[in-house]
């Protein structure tokens, strides 16, 4: 999402720094997981004890108790969304505080930091996102985390008789629970779907599909055009997964979803949407309804073609409006639809939605500072700051209803559309999230087949339900158990 520079001076690292900040941030495999399960808990003698740690007097304007003038440094991960937002709250701590925030900018989260949990002497604030992110759920289990209660409960910088849990949207808490501790704030909220551009649809007479029946029809159409209905980014297929997943939770209903996160025997292979969605994108390759060449693009390159006109839908999240803009018409008319009725026995209604927290944020609890980061986090959260991040990265944050009023860029303000007419039919999957590896490279592999026309469905379905159940049996991958 932000600033397009990094990923286009390296296309490799540069997809991945988008996809974390997603939601969806955790969807990558993470280099650096080795380097921390090698890492002691932070037991070295740089450890800041709790007696050291500077102490301020609890006041209305300062609840979390922050010293003045004392250090505060920040880690901010600098890739599609860039970093000024957060030099922007940053500056407003500065000036209540007394210091100059100590800023790096980078994509390389991880290879810097591992050494610095190891060693007892993290930054206080994080933005853990990109390809080699940290991994949460180690430094949450050895306990490097800051527990975020007391930023929950602390009253929020627009109203004092509203806490900062009554601001944020409640997916943003149950998606920053290690088990029953809150400990990572998922900043913004993607929006993912199926991305157009509204002039291209209305210069043809053309309507965006409500089902996947019409959803085919369409394509036809388009096809005679002599336009490619879609594009996506092949050389990293797991794109595709943020709407093929989600379609089969739309269908199935959540509780089958459910079953397929927490890798449970015969997941995929029972569920009946998965039969339905996958023939669906095996119908649209067999028709040859992606672009040409499309399984060799990147991220970028995609987005550049569907800027062109070259096709018309790209499966992708809600930070492709930033990150494409160097190559959007003026007149494109950025919009995003939500998922495709499959049936009168789809599960979920029409409208429904794939919506997720996204962008984690962590407070180190050995950092010298954790209150200040803590209050660093409650400044982003007021409107002031989510509404300077909807402007500079044109993003939604965790802050509900921080954008009415304002003028929204045509993608974020279709994003937001989408998201109010979605109402509580919203879907958050966790998959991708916990086994990045089985998504992204395992299943990503057998998609990119699929939308080839090299592997038929139901050997896509046979070879996905094989690969989770290696998962479920393989002790050296941590498990984890969702119920809603």
């Amino acid at each position: 999402m932000g600033s397009t520079s990094a990923q286009n001076n390296h296309e490799g690292v540069g997809r991945r720094d988008l996809i974390k900040r997603s939601a969806a941030l955790g969807l990558i495999a993470v280099p650096t997981m080795g380097f921390l399960s090698a890492c002691a808990t932070g037991g070295g003698d740089g450890d800041t004890k709790e007696t050291d740690k500077p102490k301020g007097e609890t006041s209305a304007k300062n609840p979390l108790g922050v010293k003045k003038g004392a250090p505060l440094e920040a880690f901010i991960f600098k890739g599609g969304l860039g970093d000024q937002y957060a030099k922007d709250a940053e500056a407003d701590y500065n000036k209540t505080y007394g210091v100059t925030v100590k800023h790096t900018g980078t994509q390389q989260v991880g290879p810097k930091l591992t050494p610095r949990f190891a060693g007892g002497n993290p930054p206080d604030v994080i933005d853990n996102s990109g390809a080699d992110h940290l991994d949460m759920n180690k430094l949450s289990t050895q306990g490097q985390l800051q527990d975020l209660a007391a930023l929950l409960a602390a009253p929020s910088m627009d109203d004092a008789a509203k806490k900062i849990s009554d601001v944020i949207h409640p997916s943003t808490i149950e998606k920053g629970k290690h088990g029953d501790v809150f400990d990572v704030l998922y900043y913004a909220f993607t929006i993912y779907g199926t991305w157009y551009s509204q002039k291209t649809l209305d210069d043809n007479g053309w309507a965006y599909p409500k089902t996947l029946d019409e959803m085919v029809k369409l394509c036809g159409d388009i096809k005679k055009k002599g336009i490619a209905p879609w594009t996506y980014a092949g050389k990293y297929p797991y794109y595709v997964h943020f709407n093929l997943f989600a379609q089969i939770a739309k269908i199935g209903g959540m509780e089958n979803w459910i079953k397929i996160d927490n890798l449970e025997p015969n997941a995929w292979t029972s569920n009946d949407a998965v039969k339905q969605v996958i023939e669906h994108y095996e119908e649209l390759a067999a028709k040859k309804y992606f672009l040409e060449g499309s399984q060799g693009l990147t991220h970028i390159q995609s987005q550049t073609s569907w800027n062109k006109g070259k096709a018309v839908f790209i499966p992708n999240g809600s930070w492709v409006e930033n990150e494409s803009a160097p190559t959007t018409p003026k007149d494109f008319a950025m919009a995003v639809g939500a998922l495709f009725d499959g049936g009168a026995s789809d599960k979920l209604p029409q409208g429904t939605l794939r919506a997720e927290p996204s962008e984690p944020y962590i407070v180190a609890s050995k950092g010298k500072n954790p209150e200040g980061g803590m209050e660093l986090l409650r400044i982003m959260l007021s409107k002031k700051h989510a509404q300077n991040f909807a402007t500079k990265v044109k993003s939604l944050t965790c802050v509900m209803d921080a954008t009415e009023g304002m003028t929204l860029s045509p993608g974020l303000a279709s994003a937001s559309k989408v998201f109010k007419d979605a109402g509580d039919n919203l879907i958050s999957l966790q998959l991708q999230e916990w086994y990045p590896a089985l998504t992204d490279e395992k299943i990503g592999g057998l998609t990119g087949q699929l939308l080839t026309g090299d592997l038929k469905a139901a050997d896509w379905i046979k070879k996905t339900q094989a690969y989770a159940d290696d998962v479920a049996k393989d002790d050296s991958v941590k498990k984890f158990q969702r119920t809603a």
